[in-house]
C-alpha cells in the first residue's frame, strides 16, 4: 500500500462508476476483468483510509479522557 493520501469521496464515486459499468454487461471480458481489478484496489485503499481515520478518532477520544463513553459502532452488511 502506498503512503499517498486518497480522496475517499472521489474513490467511492469511482467505485460506484465501476460497479455501474460492470453491471451493464456491455464490457468485453478482458475490460471487465481490468475494471474489477481496479475496483479491488480502490476498495482496499478506501478500507485503509477508513481504518486510519478510525484509529485517529480513537486516539483523540482517549486523549480527551472520553473512553468510557464510547460504544462500538457496527455497520450493517
Amino acid at each position: 500500500m502506498t503512503s499517498k493520501k486518497i480522496n475517499l469521496e472521489k474513490s467511492i464515486g469511482d467505485l460506484e462508476t465501476l460497479v455501474d459499468e460492470l453491471e451493464s454487461g456491455d464490457l468485453p471480458l478482458e475490460k471487465a476483468m481490468k475494471k474489477f481489478e481496479e475496483g479491488i484496489k480502490l476498495t482496499r485503499q478506501c478500507q485503509a483510509a477508513l481504518k486510519e481515520a478510525e484509529q485517529k478518532v480513537e486516539i483523540l477520544v482517549q486523549s480527551a479522557g472520553g473512553e468510557e463513553a464510547l460504544e462500538p459502532f457496527e455497520l450493517d452488511d
